[in-house]
């Protein structure tokens, strides 16, 4: 009886601290919300909701459903948010469209469209009472039925973009409850305050400059019952959207609070807006330089000779096909630079396809990591230049952003985030100086998982990798996992078929169907993620050359420790003792799992996922052709053509890093 009180009192207290849930983020570091569209966090804790792209949505949204009201009652619970925005438009006077915080049973909204639906609904749900979605829009182009724009609209919204109440964007300035006009697309900071009393049914919505309190009075206050709008539980975040004319949509704070005031931001630790246009000029400059001498006559002269010289050294030709990726393409003049001319100093790393050189950026003084490879088919140029364009618009917290490219003469510039601690390689083999424990560990496999689970099936396109392992996961400044190098990468829609039919990637991590057709598929990605899986939990790489007759595949070795039942005894020795010997386990049998011999045995990414967040127990491997029932390894279910996709002992003179190359190398002779 005992027992039964207390795990009464247990659901209670969870409840209300759930009906209790807030947060607060001065800045977004380190912070686990989800992301779609162009939605990214900048370096310095900037939500980006969206970047310089037309016609685009992004969302953002707190990770967990929050409950608004109990399942036996029928009245929202009260709720407070307050947040800082910016809306920054390329140019001044014009922008497109807007933010708007949203409250929805869905994290993001998957169906919608970009400009004038804010990313919220689309021409056919616009409207629907099914919808279940409460908004609040900042909308900076809004037409009314007479065809006037208002661009500083503030709106509530319920299902729908016709606001219920609105207002242009102002603020009851304090003492005198002046009503003063704000400019939505100013590109400055300004807070908002949504709060909702649900005793009330009372919607208050408040606006004012993010350096002025909170007004006495809202700008918009209505009386409306959000119990028949609103869920039991629901998903609570930002929507933006961008249209013809470029704009950046930034949230700076967020604070939140169910049944209770949002604690206010702390305006000291608000991340900086980024600087827009060019610096102010000095009064030297446009005072004085009239009265400069005729002897800067001379020095502008020969600067124009020294230029016309640099001129040519950094001669490059847009063809007409590139013209459209403008925004995409680096001036190779700025690449020279920012890397100190290519120096041998500043190379990260070098590989198949050349060397990657660490460099910054003299305009933004952002780090990049530029990859120099060369590329001899002018038609496999065009594509590959298309796809790395369309690879350049992904946005994932565990993915590496490719900025963009470079195009001189046969050669080719791919443009990295830089990543602070580099490859994950170096910190597993050849003695590291510096190794990973198994929690550092655990976070870049899930982080990983994640990346590939929104490449698969979370992007607009299907995105294979190809080349999924340890030394394409870049560790970030905090040690997340982040998939980089997609130098091999393939794009197609969903529900088609991929045509590839070259085999690309590297030995070890190739599927053994992949090597018989040369089709790359996501079961394809999903036995490198096995290979990779191995590799981290026992410190080896998938081949081992130790001698020329005596190679060591991974996961035959592994394999071997699982059917003598001693499978964790396959983990890496410099994790010593501290680690989780449930999680080091689950890791090594997912890893089997995943080099299944069958693509149609090896889990999904999104179900390697929820194995790793123990959402799903791992099937036993007896039940999916691993069996030690008297089977050797030659021949055990399941695995029994394995071997096909490596080369024997006696093929394996080569280095390991050279046949990564050769294999590789297909790519940028044309073959994708």
């Amino acid at each position: 009886m005992k027992l039964l009180c207390l795990i009464l009192s247990l659901l209670v207290s969870s409840a209300v601290s759930d009906e209790d849930l807030s947060f607060t983020y001065n800045g977004f570091r380190s912070t686990n919300l989800t992301l779609d569209g162009l939605s990214q966090i900048t370096s310095n804790g900037l939500l980006a909701l969206t970047n310089h792209t037309r016609q685009q949505k992004g969302h953002a949204f707190y990770p967990n459903p929050i409950i608004f009201k109990k399942p036996s009652t029928s009245s929202v619970f009260s709720f407070s948010t307050t947040f800082v925005f910016a809306i920054v438009p390329e140019i001044p006077t014009l922008s497109g469209h807007g933010i708007a915080f949203v409250i929805s049973p869905t994290r993001g909204l998957p169906d919608s469209i970009a400009s004038q639906f804010l990313g919220l609904f689309n021409e056919s749900n616009n409207g629907n009472s099914g919808n279940h979605v409460f908004a609040v829009e900042l909308d900076t182009i809004q037409s009314n039925e007479f065809g006037d724009i208002n661009d500083n609209h503030v709106g509530i919204d319920v299902n729908g973009l016709r606001s219920i109440n609105s207002a242009s964007a102002a603020y009851y300035a304090n003492p005198d409850n002046k009503l003063t006009n704000l400019s939505l697309i100013s590109g400055k900071p300004i807070q908002m305050w949504v709060d909702y009393d649900g005793s009330k049914n009372q919607l208050n919505v408040t606006l004012a400059p993010s350096n002025v309190a909170k007004p006495t009075l809202p700008l918009l206050s209505v009386i409306y019952d959000l119990s028949p709008v609103l869920r039991d539980s629901m998903y609570v975040g930002f929507s933006s959207a961008t249209g013809s004319v470029l704009t950046y949509h930034y949230v700076l704070g967020w604070s939140f609070k169910m049944n209770g005031q949002a604690q206010p931001l702390d305006r000291s630790q608000l991340p900086k807006l980024p600087r827009i246009g060019p610096k102010k000029r000095s009064k030297f400059l446009t005072i004085g330089l009239p009265s400069i001498s005729v002897s800067l006559f001379l020095i502008v002269f020969s600067g124009l000779v020294y230029h016309i010289r640099r001129k040519k050294k950094f001669a490059e030709v847009v063809e007409d096909w590139e013209l459209e990726y403008g925004p995409h393409r680096f001036k190779y003049k700025d690449l020279y630079i920012a890397t100190k001319g290519f120096r041998e100093k500043e190379v990260l790393g070098s590989g198949g396809f050349g060397k990657v050189y660490k460099g910054v950026l003299q305009s933004t003084k952002i780090d990049i990591a530029v990859k120099k490879v060369s590329h001899e088919s002018k038609q496999g140029m065009k594509v590959f230049v298309a796809e790395i364009v369309s690879i350049g618009r992904l946005r994932h917290r565990n993915i590496v952003s490719l900025l963009g490219y470079c195009r001189r003469k046969g050669e080719l510039f791919l443009v990295y985030e830089y990543m602070p601690n580099g490859s994950l390689d170096k910190y597993l083999y050849d003695q590291p100086n510096v190794t990973l424990n198994w929690s550092q560990r655990f976070k870049v496999i899930k982080g990983v998982a994640s990346g590939l689970v929104y490449l698969h099936e979370e992007w607009e396109q299907v995105v294979i990798h190809r080349d999924v392992k340890a030394s394409n996961v870049l560790l970030d400044s905090e040690l997340n996992g982040r998939i980089g190098d997609f130098g091999l990468a393939r794009l197609y829609d969903h529900g088609t078929d991929p045509q590839t039919t070259h085999i690309v990637g590297t030995l070890g991590y190739l599927a053994p169907e992949h090597t018989r057709s040369g089709k790359a598929t996501t079961k394809t990605d999903v036995f490198a993620f096995g290979a990779f899986l191995l590799e981290v939990a026992t410190g080896r790489r998938p081949i081992e050359n130790r001698a020329a007759a005596e190679d060591v595949i991974l996961v035959d070795w592994v394999f071997s420790r699982w059917a003598s039942g001693e499978i964790v005894e396959a983990k890496d020795p410099n994790l010593g003792s501290d680690y989780n010997v449930e999680e080091v386990e689950l890791v090594l049998k997912l890893g089997l799992l995943c080099s299944h011999s069958e693509p149609g045995a090896r889990p999904s990414m999104k179900q390697i996922v929820q194995f790793l967040e123990r959402d799903f127990p791992l099937p036993e491997l007896t039940s999916v052709g691993l069996s030690v029932g008297g089977l050797t390894f030659a021949n055990r279910d399941g695995f029994d053509d394995f071997p096909m996709s490596y080369p024997s002992s006696m093929d394996m003179a080569f280095s390991h890093s050279s046949a990564s190359a050769s294999i590789a190398g297909s790519l940028l002779s044309g073959g994708r």
